[in-house]
């Protein structure tokens, strides 16, 4: 029984110092898995979860402490009934979960470990009888060291949890287990490896064999139509789950579009992260809006996540005086991938490459790119950006509807950018960014000032300040509004013929070498392509005239007189 209780005190003592551990470089994480036993559906004490924070480092600390104890044998009696009741309590929340199937993962050993709710239960019951040996043996708990060796070495254990629980409360856990950590690529973490696991299903066909009901099982999915049979039915269930990969619930969504895939493939990424902007830190934005702004100069692009509503995210924004949207993600994930509201990461392509709490924005180490902006005027994208959001206000399928309301919009904004160039010229890339120098193009484009403008935009596109494409479509809109033939090939144009509408490439000057001028200014599809993507797959390009166009349409007028006639 000594040897026993002398080997079982040890082993105890170990996996409480472990387990305690764990947790303590990441008491966030188990702070979640706390607010989750909180939640209605499971304890339902939900005016516990505010204070979930500061249990999870009284349990954690008080962990470690109990591990150290039991070993020392410093105050025996008092540590074994926190043990036993510690234990017993832990126990009934593991077989609440696993029966009930509420929580998932017990959080035991934190994110470095995920256990199963049935073995985390029966973990519990294991540690339970031995806890109650230590009990009944206690007289063999022998104490090492002299009292005040004891003492002082359980008060530097209890000093030491609580530096560390505060040190990563106030930075990041200094060890990360999550898919998320430096150097893990997020793509590779979605994706399911080619020598993963098969998931293994079992089918249980049920048959009426001589008045009875059979079960019979088989892996193969085969229906085994056993002789004088009649098949009542046949249920599946996994011997095996699919592969679930490590990340799983990762996305990057705004307006209903999925950007996921475009921004993972950004070779230079800065990601900001506010969870949940209702408990966000506030006084940490002042350092993430100058170290967000100098990315933006230096040639990032930067973005936010975010499982709060738009409105919400551009209310922050608009508060903290921020340069970059949010995209939504679920807060679940959020949560994992960084313990701070707000966190930042850099990524490339994917991979995280830094990661830091608020508190620490200041240690990013950001390259000055190619593509670096180093005059962005912020207030000014600012304002284009909303003039951009405007401007496409009522441009949908309710234009019609709203016309007057966008041409008063229009003619505001182009007050506006009359003013802008005004006093800057035309504000392209190097001022306002890769993103928003199309802002005062759309409201030109939208105006009847396009003669008056045009060659400013020419002068921008031919020094990179704005996209040559976008000139071109001005170009070949004004021309066609003149009723002349278009240089680019960029403007379509229905001819109405009866009940339908007959879609045509306006006509363009020098066809055969109008392929040349577009690859020159960045086109990569040809007019036939073009076509198909402005009116469908059926389009099939024809190079027409302008006496083309205007004998179709005379034909048409002649058509539709014709039948009124008769």
């Amino acid at each position: 029984m000594k040897i026993l209780v002398g080997f079982v005190r040890i082993f105890v003592g170990i996996f409480f110092i472990i387990s305690g551990l764990v947790k303590l470089i990441d008491p966030i994480g188990f702070s979640f898995k706390l607010q989750d036993y909180f939640a209605p559906d499971i304890l339902n004490l939900p005016a516990m979860e505010p204070f979930a924070l500061w249990l999870s480092v009284i349990v954690v600390v008080f962990e470690v402490l109990l591990g150290v104890m039991l070993i020392l044998g410093y105050a025996k009696r008092f540590t074994l009934l926190s043990l036993l009741g510690m234990i017993v309590f832990f126990t009934f929340l593991t077989f609440y979960s696993a029966y009930y199937n509420k929580v998932t993962d017990c959080g035991c050993f934190g994110s470095a470990m995920k256990m199963e709710p049935w073995t985390s239960f029966w973990k519990d019951i294991v540690l339970l009888v031995l806890v109650l040996i230590l009990f009944y043996g206690r007289k063999y708990i022998q104490p090492f060291f002299t009292a005040n060796l004891r003492s002082f070495a359980v008060l530097i254990t209890l000093m030491f949890s609580l530096w560390l629980s505060y040190h990563v409360l106030m930075h990041l856990p200094v060890i990360d287990f999550r898919p998320y950590k430096v150097g893990a690529n997020i793509q590779e973490g979605m994706s399911v490896p080619d020598n993963a696991p098969a998931p293994i299903i079992q089918y249980n066909w049920e048959y009426e064999i001589n008045g009875k009901n059979e079960v019979i099982s088989n892996t193969t999915g085969q229906d085994p139509k056993p002789e004088g049979g009649t098949r009542v039915g046949v249920e599946t269930e996994f011997l095996r789950e699919p592969y679930e990969p490590p990340i799983h619930d990762f996305s990057m969504e705004r307006d209903g579009e999925d950007f996921t895939e475009a921004l993972l493939e950004e070779e230079h990424l800065v990601m900001v992260i506010a969870y949940n902007l209702d408990v966000t830190e506030h006084p940490g934005y002042l350092n993430i809006k100058s170290v967000t702004d100098e990315a933006l100069k230096k040639g990032y692009t930067v973005i936010g996540m975010s499982a709060s509503s738009t409105e919400e995210t551009e209310a922050l924004a608009k508060r903290h005086g921020l340069n970059f949207d949010f995209y939504f993600c679920d807060m679940t994930t959020l949560k994992t991938i960084v313990r701070s509201n707000p966190g930042v990461l850099v990524l490339e392509k994917g991979t995280v490459m830094q990661k830091v709490h608020w508190n620490d924005v200041g240690d990013i180490s950001l390259d000055t790119l190619e593509t670096a902006i180093p005059k962005l005027n912020f207030k000014l994208k600012r304002q284009l950006d909303s003039i951009m959001v405007l401007d496409q206000k009522y441009r949908d399928e309710d234009y019609f509807d709203n016309f007057k309301l966008q041409n008063a919009i229009d003619s505001t904004n182009l007050v506006f950018v009359e003013k802008v160039f005004a006093e800057y010229g035309y504000p392209g890339k190097s001022m306002v960014g890769k993103k928003t120098e199309q802002a005062a193009w759309y409201v030109v484009q939208h105006s009847n000032k396009i003669p008056e403008y045009l060659p400013l935009m020419k002068e921008a596109a031919a020094s990179g300040e704005l996209d040559s494409k976008a000139v071109a479509m001005m170009e070949d809109r004004f021309l066609m509004g003149q009723g002349k033939e278009q240089i680019y090939g960029t403007q379509g144009y229905y001819i109405n013929f009866d009940s339908d509408k007959i879609p045509i490439i306006w006509p363009v000057a020098d066809p055969e070498n109008v392929e040349a001028r577009r690859q020159k200014i960045g086109y990569t599809t040809d007019l036939n392509e073009y076509g198909k993507l402005m009116f469908g797959e059926a389009f099939e390009y024809r190079a027409h005239t302008l006496y083309d166009v205007k004998r179709l349409e005379k034909e048409n007028v002649h058509y539709i007189n014709l039948l009124k006639d008769l």
